[in-house]
């Protein structure tokens, strides 16, 4: 039984190295092109989450980050122009992020970079959403 666990594993370790890998080439990707419009790779990915209003804590856990550190980016955003926030609807203790238009617009010009020459873009649209389905499989538990 251990000779047939061990090439799982390495097949495993081979696997994780591989998503680690694309990880890596995303969040470079990310970076250069956040610096094309003078954004730190942070503030891109802030940007890049915000796809509706959302509270610091929402964007934090959207981000994998701790609230602390989104507070800060959300201040250089909104000392930008880039972001106000708003009173929660339903909970009059926390606010939103929310995108001004000139926000919006610079999150529409990010993704539009982030399209070109995209790690994935070697891959056929079909592989992409194959890839989703199989890493959203493999994250569900």
């Amino acid at each position: 039984m251990s000779t047939e666990r061990e090439p799982q594993s390495q097949d495993d370790r081979q696997l994780c190295g591989l998503v680690k890998d694309l990880a890596s080439h995303i969040e470079a990707h990310l970076r250069v092109r956040a610096a094309a419009l003078g954004l730190t790779a942070s503030q891109g990915n802030a940007l890049r989450e915000l796809t509706h209003p959302l509270t610091l804590r929402e964007l934090a856990e959207r981000m994998s980050c701790e609230p602390s550190n989104v507070t800060f980016i959300a201040d250089r955003l909104a000392e930008q122009g880039y972001l106000e926030r708003h009173p929660h609807p339903d909970d009059r203790r926390s606010k939103q992020l929310v995108l001004t238009p000139k926000g919006t617009e610079l999150r529409e010009r990010l993704l539009e970079l982030l399209s070109e020459d995209s790690p994935l873009s070697p891959l056929t649209t079909d592989e992409q959403d194959a890839l989703q389905r199989l890493l959203t499989r493999a994250l569900i538990r």
